[in-house]
């Protein structure tokens, strides 16, 4: 790969509520950037980084697609390492992973709709990893556009500090270009070369007065964040000047103290350029993340990644996918270089494994390279165990990154291969789609003996079925969706259980007392839940005299497994928590696995005395329609169990918010539509999970208990 200064690589990615022109924006920068010759356009099912066969069909992004290309600022050529992100709330573990390992964000919000559902989401997740981002409001020529409604929202409902570097020239069918406010200039595009060309003019005075206001303002509010632009904004305005407000920008946007704000219409092939420009100005390059902390896999101590080429190598695998030949890792490199051949060390394992090639990514294009480093975002194949969140590093630099967060499937489906043939392809390509896909899973039925496979909705779960038929070749027979219900203790049970059992001639013992019961709420705060690696609290108030450390372990093992295995209805259980106050073993006739087994039989017998309760998946909806039709669909959604939480009306519109089970949501969208002559539609996303009422998890508890 050629030599590129850290100082002019960005990382960053595209995110935003779907439909908001996440693709089309992302295909004007390469097209712009000279990474392609034509423009892709999402209604012709030609873009570039929507490669896969149903994303063209259907107009929608499913995978996170990466991309390269380089921009001209200030006679420095930057480097750009883009990943255009899916809006749908089915595919929000591609937005998740992308934030893990970005350094920036470019958030995108339709400026009719503003700040969306799933532009929350997003937010949230941009939040959890600290990336600063920079907003776009895009669609300006758009009915119904409104630039300083936009920015209310997201300062409202974003709690964010959006500060405008642009005002629009009109909106609507008037939208002519825009105002840049830090130059006091106005920019046109020239439309019969497709935007590539784009010129400056003084503001016309129709908006100069507007820009003014607009321009004081943005000063203000940048004049709160540094305390040097505060006492000349007072003293001596005269001395601000472009390039000291572009180093406060820069500075308050690392910081994640500001969001700077710019607008357009990326479908009309407005506003592009400029954003590029801002990207270079104010996102962060690699090195100014001066060190990437992580622990020692096996201390636990901190350790730190030096953020320049010549520390150890590090970087974090955050997406599989698989190609007719080999597995092929997504990794960001967070330090040092890493040559073709070279072994490496998988932390998670502390195995190493040996990197075969390199490959340097556009879409579901591939160029070879034979060294990657620092700041890159590449393909690396040769890994035989690796999975999505390992850290990979040097063999003499063991070091874990924070992990990326994966949510848990909320729906289900059974499924059946048709003939033999197609049982043995389904086997192999379930294992794939698990490898790639970490909210995928698949469990065995033990009741039934079904195949259910889970997701994060109908979509994700069609589009699951998609790729096994197309892409796998298999035959198969599926099921209605079917919910992914919890189970939860409401109350704390104290208990001893011995277990005893002769085998032979032998005898195994193990005794424990213990209490099971609800979590601490501190614990539903712990990294550790949070990013899903611990389920169980376990405390162990007993000194190593008493129990040893292995045999400890196996009794959270035992509890652990039990976890699976709900008391009502055979569905795993959300969180618990144990604490082991007393045991009792024998020098010859104790083992782990009686251990195990005495939290197996214990967790049976004191499950049932600790209230246990049926938990199902609660969406929150979004759901816009025309006046006419807000009863029928306010009905409606009671009948549904839904819960309406209030109403926004915008041009004859209202969006209706609400909370709704899923088990009442399926194939709601389509009644919807019926239900409103095709003129509403609705936007959903996983809440929280909700304790079923009495009469709703009666009959399914007696189902399970006679089936």
């Amino acid at each position: 790969m050629k030599k590129v200064n850290l100082h002019q690589i960005r990382n960053f990615g595209i995110a935003a509520h779907i439909d908001a022109g996440k693709t089309t924006i992302t295909e004007r920068i390469l097209f712009y950037s000279g990474k392609t010759y034509k423009i892709g356009e999402v209604d012709n099912g030609n873009t570039e980084m929507d490669h896969m066969e149903l994303e063209k069909e259907r107009g929608i992004t499913i995978t996170a697609a990466a991309t390269q290309t380089t921009w001209n600022y200030q006679n420095q050529v930057f480097t750009f390492n883009i990943i255009d992100t899916p809006g749908h709330v089915d595919f929000t573990i591609e937005v998740e992973r992308s934030l893990r390992v970005l350094d920036g964000m470019v958030a995108l919000f339709d400026a009719k709709g503003g700040v969306e559902p799933q532009s929350e989401t997003i937010w949230r997740q941009a939040d959890r990893y600290q990336v600063p981002r920079i907003g776009f409001v895009n669609k300006m020529d758009r009915q119904g556009a409104d630039f300083l409604n936009v920015l209310e929202q997201i300062e409202k409902k974003l709690g964010a500090n959006p500060i405008p570097l642009q005002m629009p020239m009109g909106e609507e069918d008037e939208f002519e270009g825009v105002i840049d406010l830090l130059q006091m200039r106005a920019v046109y595009w020239d439309m019969e070369d497709e935007g590539r060309s784009f010129y400056v003019e003084d503001i016309p005075s129709k908006w100069l007065l507007e820009a003014e206001d607009l321009r004081a303002s943005m000063l203000e509010k940048l004049a709160e964040l540094d305390d040097h632009l505060l006492a000349l904004f007072f003293d001596d305005p005269e001395k601000i000047t472009v390039e000291m407000l572009q180093s406060i920008i820069r500075k308050a946007t690392i910081e994640q103290r500001m969001i700077p704000m710019f607008c357009g219409a990326a479908y009309k092939n407005k506003g592009v350029q400029p954003l590029l420009e801002a990207i270079c100005a104010y996102l962060p390059s690699p090195i100014d993340f001066k060190v990437v902390k992580g622990i020692h896999p096996e201390t636990k101590q901190v350790v730190e990644a030096e953020v320049k080429k010549e520390a150890p190598f590090s970087a974090l695998a955050f997406k599989i996918v698989r190609d007719e030949h080999s597995k092929l890792v997504f990794i960001r490199v967070y330090s040092g270089s890493l040559e073709e051949s070279n072994m490496i060390r998988n932390n998670r394992t502390g195995k190493s494994e040996r990197v075969l090639r390199m490959f340097q990514i556009h879409a579901d294009k591939k160029q070879a390279v034979k060294k990657i480093g620092v700041g890159d975002i590449v393909i690396i194949s040769g890994g035989k165990d690796i999975r999505t969140g390992d850290t990979l590093s040097n063999i003499d630099f063991p070091i874990l990154f924070e992990e990326i967060h994966f949510p848990d499937p909320v729906i289900g489906m059974a499924i059946e291969a048709k003939d033999s043939n197609s049982l043995e392809r389904l086997t192999i390509a379930l294992e794939r789609l698990k490898d790639e896909d970490p909210t995928f899973q698949v469990v065995e039925d033990e009741d039934s003996g079904q195949t259910i496979i889970r997701g994060m909705g109908e979509l994700h779960l069609e589009v699951i079925i998609h790729r096994l038929r197309n892409d796998f070749r298999v035959d198969l027979n599926q099921g209605r969706p079917i919910v992914n219900y919890k189970e939860r203790f409401l109350d704390t049970v104290r208990r001893k259980e011995t277990f005893i059992r002769k085998i032979g001639e032998t005898q195994i013992f193990a005794e424990i007392e213990f209490e099971l019961g609800p979590v601490d709420s501190s614990f539903l705060e712990s990294t550790a839940y949070l990013s899903g690696k611990e389920k169980l609290q376990f405390i162990n108030d007993l000194p190593n005299a008493v129990l040893s450390e292995e045999y400890s372990e196996a009794v959270k093992f035992g509890f652990t497994q039990m976890m699976d295995h709900g008391i009502l209805t055979n569905h795993e259980v959300e969180h618990m928590k144990i604490r082991l106050l007393n045991a009792q073993m024998h020098l010859t006739d104790s083992n782990i696995q009686a251990f195990e087994s005495v939290a197996r039989s214990g967790y049976q017998k004191v499950g049932k005395l600790a209230n246990p309760v049926l938990l199902e998946p609660f969406m929150k909806l979004a759901i816009t329609t025309p006046e006419d039709f807000i009863g029928p669909v306010i009905s409606d959604l009671n009948r549904r169990r839904g819960l309406p939480k209030g109403q926004e009306a915008q041009d004859g519109l209202v969006t209706i918010l609400a909370e709704a089970p899923l088990s009442e949501l399926f194939g709601y969208i389509v009644d919807l539509r019926t239900m409103t002559t095709g003129r509403a539609s609705a936007s959903m996303e996983f809440l929280r999970y909700h304790e079923v009422p009495d009469y709703v998890a009666k009959p399914l508890i007696q189902k399970h208990q006679f089936s």
